[in-house]
């Protein structure tokens, strides 16, 4: 009988660290699973509070709450999934001893993961809107989900350097993680850039993580007020050259990770 081939290994690699994770993340603390429905949902509350308050809702031609749910869920796609990935090196140290697992796995499977968790978690605040009234079936589904899948992209691409990023730099993760807090705040997330001057706003959009949002919004409503420049060619450029720096850190590294 011939032996497995490398890329059934990978396969069967994959699938055990699949179901490994996925077991983890849902079921390894009393209502794991909640928790992470909560982030998003909290944020959301708070800031539909605050809208209310001052009496706006409307936000670029659609309805305050999509606008926010669909911020909210594009910017978490993309941070969940780029902190995931740069954690998966120092979460799966004990695994790397058997020799068919490599570090390379477990960042990827990590993101995969993360994309289907924040997938079925849009699918089901989407679903609880409808129930509440909202009128949820985008104008434009297809680009809806290029932003998403944009956003999830430059996510894992962005996570994959900050887990080789820390095993050469031991403060990488920390920078990136200070990161976080103002990038939400200049992504157009709780904010509309339409509100934001003009040469400010170029600015503004060169962070790539505003085009992914604004594409999500305006895919759902063609009533929205996109931001002028919007452009989902950038998003995934800035993607795939992100991806290029991790792919190229990893094989440049390679031994130094799997000897860590």
């Amino acid at each position: 009988m011939s032996g497995r081939s490398s890329t059934h290994i990978m396969l069967s690699v994959w699938k055990a660290l699949l179901l490994r994770e996925a077991t983890f993340r849902l079921f390894g603390t009393r209502a794991a699973w909640a928790w992470l429905l909560l982030e998003p949902l909290s944020h959301f509350a708070f800031l539909t509070f605050l809208f209310a308050i001052v009496r706006q809702r409307v936000v670029g031609g659609i309805d305050v709450a999509i606008w926010l749910i669909l911020g909210l869920i594009g910017f978490f796609t993309f941070r969940r999934t780029a902190n995931q990935m740069g954690g998966a090196i120092d979460s799966n140290l004990a695994l790397f001893t058997y020799r068919q697992v490599l570090p390379f796995d477990a960042i990827v499977v990590r993101g995969v993961l993360e994309g289907l968790i924040m997938l079925v978690a849009f699918i089901l605040v989407t679903l609880v809107m409808a129930l509440i009234g909202y009128d949820v079936v985008p104008d434009r589904p297809l680009m809806v989900l290029g932003g998403f899948f944009g956003l999830w992209l430059l996510g894992g691409s962005l996570g994959l350097a900050v887990a080789v990023g820390g095993v050469i730099v031991e403060e990488t993760r920390q920078i990136f993680s200070m990161l976080m807090m103002p990038l939400y705040f200049i992504s157009g997330v709780i904010f509309p850039l339409s509100a934001v001057p003009p040469q400010y706003r170029e600015i503004l959009m060169l962070n790539p993580v505003v085009h992914g949002v604004e594409a999500m919004r305006a895919g759902f409503s063609t009533y929205y007020h996109a931001s002028d420049g919007l452009d989902l060619s950038y998003l995934y450029l800035c993607a795939l050259c992100l991806l290029a720096l991790g792919l190229t850190l990893y094989t440049r590294f390679a031994k130094a990770i799997e000897t860590t």
